[in-house]
């Protein structure tokens, strides 16, 4: 089947952010996709003043416009969207949340993003996401009519952990909306997604906003579709725009039987030591 990811640049204008992520998703089913993928923070700019603002309370249908396109568009074009993530007010507190909608346009799985972005480089970038989120609590595994899907929101990525409960569980495939910034993301963006699906010998989809996406932060883009050998099967630039590609699952159990890792593990030798404790 085909997947979508929609490069989108998000600008303050949350109405406008709203029309351009339909129509880009609408470009992406009439090329096939079957699942589309939406980047991190889509309906506003992703900067700390801004989150609160642009937040929805997803139990409340008129106050969440983001939510309610998703989930219509979703049932339209009959397709399964991880729509990337948006603010989330809940009970008074902020989450960085992925909401995934069947294609009957009904929330089939919400994920709030587990390991917050707190970064300090001096004389580059500082950003404290904990200032702002509250952190999700659990990991979020979807069957959809596409297989069994992974969630994992930006800095989610950076945890190998997190990947590997997905493989335990049977995921196919691990979506990760995410905004990595230029230093981070020349760094490291390509690379972990190629260690996550490598080392879980399954398909890694990442959804980026733009670079041109406004706010102070500066986005590095380059969403991608990687195989479960690690190659790169699709990726873009940094400008908006459409991936299209194709996700073959057959190409997992070719991964598996060619290296079986799995029978290889030697769990007996490396029982984790939790360094919390």
């Amino acid at each position: 089947f085909k997947v979508g990811l929609c490069q989108l640049s998000v600008n303050p204008d949350k109405n406008q952010n709203l029309i351009r992520a339909h129509n880009l998703i609408k470009v992406a089913a009439e090329q096939g996709a079957r699942l589309v993928v939406l980047p991190e923070m889509w309906n506003c700019p992703y900067s700390a003043d801004n989150f609160a603002k642009y937040a929805e309370d997803f139990g409340n249908g008129d106050l969440s416009p983001s939510f309610s396109m998703l989930s219509e568009v979703a049932s339209c074009y009959r397709i399964t969207i991880v729509g990337g993530s948006i603010p989330e007010l809940c009970n008074g507190q902020l989450y960085n949340t992925c909401c995934v909608f069947g294609p009957d346009g009904n929330l089939k799985a919400k994920h709030r993003k587990i390991h917050l972005f707190d970064i300090d480089i001096p004389g580059d970038i500082s950003f404290k996401e904990s200032d702002i989120f509250a952190a999700g609590d659990e990991p979020t595994i979807v069957d959809t009519e596409i297989g069994r899907i992974g969630i994992g929101i930006c800095h989610d990525i950076r945890f190998p952990e997190l990947a590997m409960l997905y493989r335990a569980k049977g995921a196919h495939l691990i979506c990760y909306p995410g905004a990595f910034n230029m230093s981070t993301g020349e760094l490291l963006w390509e690379l972990v997604q190629r260690a996550r699906a490598a080392d879980n010998q399954l398909f890694v989809a990442t959804c980026s906003p733009s670079r041109d996406s406004a706010g102070s932060y500066t986005i590095w883009g380059h969403s991608t579709l990687v195989s479960p050998f690690g190659e790169i099967i699709a990726t873009s630039e940094h400008e908006q725009t459409v991936v299209v590609a194709e996700i073959d699952y057959s190409k997992i159990q070719l991964t598996r039987e060619s290296l079986p890792l799995e029978k290889q593990r030697r769990s007996d030798i490396y029982q984790l030591v939790d360094m919390h404790h």
